[in-house]
């Protein structure tokens, strides 16, 4: 995922609202949206290479999502899969303060990565590029291919978005998260960040919607937990053309 945007503790009737892209090579196998057969608590997508998600929750309202850390000088081609990182939060038991801490001394055997982790109520963040765990703090937060709330283009962009509709809506309108989430505003190139990658490549990676001929955005996704601890998780697929875009849908209340 290359995308996440949030808003924790910042709305009157939801306590957690993410909204996020996943953008990867068209050409990597994918399962869409659902509770996994083999672990029927997880809900979430499935990278069916290597086996894990990019962003999951469980019934009982462990939640995790990943991206890349843009930085191709220290990319390890034999480096473990980072969306292992996911599951094995959402299948395990441990607090997330204890899971990310045994992941700093682990952390860095993988490419650059971001990890937000914890529960509905009290969220993380850990990057294997950054200074350690972090406690997520009530109000709107972006992380794309840096570091929490790095001020990139499209994760400042997002951030005002995502903070005018919850300004704006009591009750959210998954639509209106949708069309934020398709944004295909390319910034100006005085504005756009060096990670190392062409300026070609840094103008296609700078929209909020990825397109180029063989990467770009797979998918979007949308969680809103409400304080009543009523979870919506809905999940948009892009094909080839929108007639091909596919949704899928699901409600729960959480466990315990």
């Amino acid at each position: 995922m290359c995308l996440l945007l949030a808003a924790f503790h910042a709305h009157p009737v939801y306590k957690l609202v993410i909204a996020a892209n996943r953008d990867e090579f068209y050409d990597r196998p994918t399962a869409a949206a659902g509770f996994w057969d083999e672990m029927p608590d997880i809900l979430g997508g499935k990278d069916l290479r290597a086996g894990g998600t990019w962003f999951g929750i469980t019934r009982k309202g462990r939640v995790a999502a990943i991206t890349n850390y843009r930085d191709p000088t220290t990319h390890k081609p034999d480096a473990p899969s980072r969306g292992s990182l996911v599951t094995d939060f959402l299948k395990g038991e441990e607090e997330p303060e204890v899971y990310l801490s045994r992941l700093t001394l682990s952390g860095g055997g993988y490419n650059g990565f971001n990890l937000v982790a914890g529960v509905v109520d009290r969220l993380f963040w850990y990057s294997n590029r950054g200074d350690g765990m972090q406690c997520i703090m009530p109000g709107i937060h972006g992380l794309s291919n840096h570091l929490l709330d790095t001020p990139w283009p499209k994760v400042s962009r997002g951030k005002d978005a995502l903070g005018d509709i919850l300004s704006k809506m009591s009750v959210l309108s998954p639509e209106r998260f949708f069309d934020m989430l398709m944004d295909r505003f390319v910034p100006a190139d005085d504005c756009l960040p060096d990670t190392g990658v062409s300026m070609e490549w840094e103008r296609i990676l700078s929209p909020i919607f990825i397109s180029s001929s063989d990467y770009g955005t797979r998918s979007s996704t949308l969680l809103f937990v409400d304080r009543e601890n009523h979870v919506t998780f809905m999940e948009r697929t892009y094909g080839p053309t929108p007639e091909q875009n596919r949704d899928a849908a699901f409600e729960f209340m959480l466990e315990g």
